[in-house]
């Protein structure tokens, strides 16, 4: 269905979790936790690829060479408000990684997503990029946040989100075939408002319990 650069976590965890997340009764509370939980998950895959290299170090029973992370450099960056539910998970994993911010909002007559807000490490150009959202609609949020990294000079970026719609997929193949997609889910599609279906909501509301 989708080229290599589309990786779909197939996993009885995942799986599983989502299918609490879908749950229209399940708390704010729990859907948070849930939503950190699959974020760690699919760090795990996301990171899959990171260089190792080797130091001695004396276990209780013998010295050994052991393997350890070459030292990449990493930033996580959440698109605002709902990509910061996932931030928390990804440090469990990889607890140096440092942390950016984006914020875009849509204008009303284009509905195009413009940056408002945008905070980064000083080395952002030389660290290995995670944008993370807990959704993949349309794509125009995703890919604006990811023309805005290449923008500051990032080369190596990934999207992490939770559910995907094929419309989204899509759009960021299309405009960034460079970047790997890492997703719990892809559904069926967009509804005529562009939610997800059968999606879990706006993911904002659902973390903040602000709806």
């Amino acid at each position: 269905m989708f080229d290599a650069k589309v990786h779909v976590i197939d996993h009885p965890l995942v799986a599983h979790k989502l299918t609490i997340m879908r749950n229209k009764n399940t708390s704010v509370k729990d859907f948070r936790e849930l939503v950190s939980e699959i974020g760690m998950l699919i760090t795990y895959e996301a990171t899959r690829d990171l260089p190792l290299t080797t130091k001695h170090i004396e276990t209780p029973i013998c010295g050994m060479e052991a393997p350890t992370l070459a030292g990449k450099k990493i930033a996580v960056v959440p698109i605002l408000r709902a990509g910061l539910g996932l931030v928390d998970g990804v440090l469990r994993m990889v607890p140096s990684a440092r942390v950016g911010h984006i914020g875009m909002y849509r204008d009303e007559e284009t509905l195009e997503p413009h940056v408002y807000f945008c905070k980064m490490p000083k080395d952002i150009a030389e660290r290995d990029v995670m944008i993370v959202d807990p959704m993949l609609a349309t794509g125009g949020s995703a890919n604006a946040a990811i023309a805005e990294m290449k923008r500051r000079g990032c080369r190596h970026i990934k999207l992490m989100v939770l559910v995907a719609a094929p419309e989204g997929i899509e759009c960021i193949r299309k405009n960034h075939p460079d970047v790997d997609i890492y997703c719990g889910a892809v559904d069926e599609k967009l509804n005529d408002v562009g939610y997800i279906m059968p999606g879990l909501g706006d993911a904002g509301d659902r973390i903040f319990g602000t709806k």
